[in-house]
């Protein structure tokens, strides 16, 4: 990888290792390398093009784009877009996903959430950066934008990652552009408090477009918030192109050989029903032996800043009651994308054991889908909606004994699992990243009032751009 590759986080990612879309840049494939592959145009060209000149590619200044709608050089037809989100090295999920995002929808660049405790550089394509807790920031560097050539603001919104009582501020930010904006929501309440609900209808009001990641998501602003439906975009929550792996030939590696492996992944916190899936153990033990429970993930940062690891402790003191000492074990660092997809190709089983059945949006069983893995969740609305037609086994939130049943059931059949595991990755062929930003691209255009790239023209660019 090349000495100034941006390290980039998933859920999990302390990543020192370049995503799938830029692995061939940071190995330093020369544009001219580029051919056509498998129905897909592959256009090489430069990252980032913003009026900054300090603003560079971390993978040396190439990326590969894939897909049918891939950028142009034509400044007329290129529609900049500055993405307004936390960002790596920043370790959450919305920093991973907005890296990912602007890596194959986007033409700009970064506007960088930061919080109190924030001290890591960001990468030079970070033009600017709010301070959380800083009233100020927020109407200036929206006014800011004005002067930089956007065409489009991408605004990623969870309440804990924007400033103020519920993530208020977010309402400053948006009233100052002058910009259109698209807001993309990771977190629907199904019950919110009156100030909650207040900051989304207001700020769906205030933007020209609301994307969310499922049909139940939208279904729930139009039913609870009153939101006219013709005003939101569904688009699926981006997964990288895993190939199917069988399992066996994965575990050695990662000291699983022999072991039948059930897997969570992601930052470590309260409210994911851990506590769940280890009390489901000892019956799982009773019947397969050699079974052993992964739970991947450093703990959330928020939690660290709050508590330390008080309740990572509580977990390892309940394996220890348990005697599970041989059958739980417990990753707790940040994994690179590449040694995140090993543990998934080694899984022979995924869980997310949620017990907030709100939920509208899930990376971890994203990702899991993307793998082609047999999962079993609880059936919080983006998990009813994803695994629905049999692409995974729903079983009640709290209860240790439907998911040791669930357990037991698919790790004694590996048919079953097979069988799981195609129909999930038959449906996430839709949700790799080159097709989520192809439909990003798409609405950007049409906000902006701009046409999209006609695929005919970005065909021809991709095969004799030099």
């Amino acid at each position: 990888m090349a000495s100034n590759a941006l390290p980039r986080p998933d859920e999990l990612v302390d990543p020192g290792i370049p995503d799938t879309l830029s692995a061939d840049a940071s190995r330093g494939r020369s544009m001219a390398e580029w051919t056509v592959q498998s129905g897909s145009w592959a256009w090489a060209g430069p990252r980032w093009r913003t009026n900054s000149s300090a603003a560079t590619d971390p993978v040396g200044g190439n990326v590969a784009f894939t897909g049918s709608a891939s950028p142009v050089h034509d400044p007329g037809t290129l529609i900049q877009t500055a993405f307004v989100s936390t960002y790596p090295p920043r370790r959450c999920g919305i920093a991973a996903f907005t890296y990912d995002l602007a890596a194959v929808a986007g033409w700009g660049e970064i506007v960088a959430l930061s919080p109190p405790d924030h001290e890591s550089l960001y990468p030079p394509e970070v033009h600017h950066r709010i301070r959380r807790d800083k009233a100020g920031d927020y109407a200036s560097t929206a006014r800011a934008l004005t002067h930089c050539g956007i065409d489009v603001v991408s605004i990623q919104h969870e309440y804990g990652i924007w400033g103020g009582a519920d993530g208020e501020h977010v309402l400053d930010f948006v009233q100052a552009l002058e910009i259109p904006a698209v807001a993309t929501l990771h977190t629907v309440l199904r019950h919110p408090t009156p100030r909650q609900r207040r900051i989304l209808v207001e700020l769906v009001g205030a933007t020209a477009a609301t994307v969310v990641m499922s049909r139940a998501a939208a279904a729930l602003l139009t039913r609870a918030y009153g939101i006219d439906p013709s005003r939101v975009d569904v688009i699926p929550h981006g997964v990288h192109d895993l190939p199917l792996v069988d399992s066996e030939t994965m575990k050695p590696g990662l000291g699983l050989g022999g072991h039948a492996v059930i897997l969570s992944f992601g930052l470590l916190g309260r409210g994911k029903g851990y506590e769940v899936a280890i009390e489901a153990m000892p019956t799982v033990v009773a019947a397969i032996p050699n079974a052993r429970y992964v739970v991947l993930g450093a703990s959330h940062p928020e939690l660290l800043r709050h508590e330390g690891e008080t309740y990572r402790r509580r977990l390892v003191e309940r394996v220890g009651t348990l005697g599970l000492a041989d059958h739980v074990q417990f990753v707790d660092r940040f994994l690179s994308q590449v040694e995140l997809s090993r543990w998934l190709g080694a899984a022979d089983v995924f869980v997310t054991p949620y017990p907030n059945l709100d939920q509208i949006v899930s990376g971890t069983l994203a990702y899991a889908m993307g793998a082609g893995k047999a999962i079993v969740s609880t059936p919080y609305a983006y998990a009813a909606e994803l695994l629905a037609e049999g692409r995974g086994i729903l079983v009640p939130p709290g209860s240790s004994s439907a998911l040791a049943a669930a357990f037991i059931a698919l790790l004694r059949d590996s048919n079953r699992r097979a069988e799981l595991g195609a129909r999930a990755y038959g449906y996430s062929r839709a949700m790799i990243w080159p097709e989520v930003g192809n439909a990003y691209r798409r609405l950007f255009a049409r906000i902006a009032a701009r046409p999209a790239v006609a695929e005919g023209l970005a065909a021809v660019l991709a095969a004799t751009s030099v």
